[in-house]
Formats: C-alpha cells, structure tokens, sequence
C-alpha cells in the first residue's frame, strides 16, 4: 500500500461514494415501496372484480327478510332510496303510481267505448 498522492481528494470521493451508494439505496426503497403499493392496489381491483362475477347466490345466503327486500329493489324502478325506509316509500309511491294509471286507463276505454257506467 502506498500513500496517495491525493489524500483529501480520496476521502472526498469515498465520501461522495457512500452518498451517493445511499441515495441510490434510497432510491430503490421508494421504487420498490411504491411498487409493492401498485401491485397492491392493482390485485384489490381484481378480487373485487371477481367478486363482482361470482353470482350472487354463491356468495352467502340470505335470511327470508333479505331475500324478500331484495325482490322489492328489483321490482320498483326508483333505486335511489336510502334505507329500508326510503324503500317503503317509494314503494308506496310506485303503488300510487300504479293505481293512478289503472284509473286513467278505465276512463279512457270507457270514453273510448262510449258507455256511462
């Protein structure tokens, strides 16, 4: 070993190595942490994608209150209602609805049939 003729200016790249071997360190942490994330996030979607697939009856069963709320969703129109009150109440409005139109359907053959019953 042999003394260098630059003595300060070997420590200072050692140091500067070491730096920058540590950035570099860093670096590859960040890439990798958001790597990981990505992949994360990325495999989330696609589990809840397969649930989505998964038809409903496989899933969990359901208790016959469940089952008969659920009809009543598929058969009201308005699906916006928040809770099982909203529910109820569009239901009822959707009866309403449905009573009106019957009316005005039996007005109109009557008109149209010309009897005063």
């Amino acid at each position: 070993m042999g003394i260098s003729p630059f003595p300060l200016l070997s420590l200072d790249c050692n140091d500067q190595m070491s730096e920058s071997k540590r950035r570099l360190k860093v670096k590859k942490q960040r890439v990798w942490g958001k790597t990981v994330k990505r992949h994360w996030r990325c495999r989330r979607r696609s589990r809840s994608m397969l649930m989505k697939r998964i038809p409903e009856g496989c899933t969990r069963t359901l208790n016959p209150f469940q089952k008969k709320v659920k009809t009543l969703k598929k058969l009201i129109p308005n699906k916006e209602s928040m809770g099982l009150g909203g529910l109820f109440r569009d239901t009822a409005e959707y009866i309403m609805c449905l009573q009106m139109r019957v009316k005005v359907m039996q007005i109109m053959v009557k008109v149209l049939i010309g009897s005063n019953e």
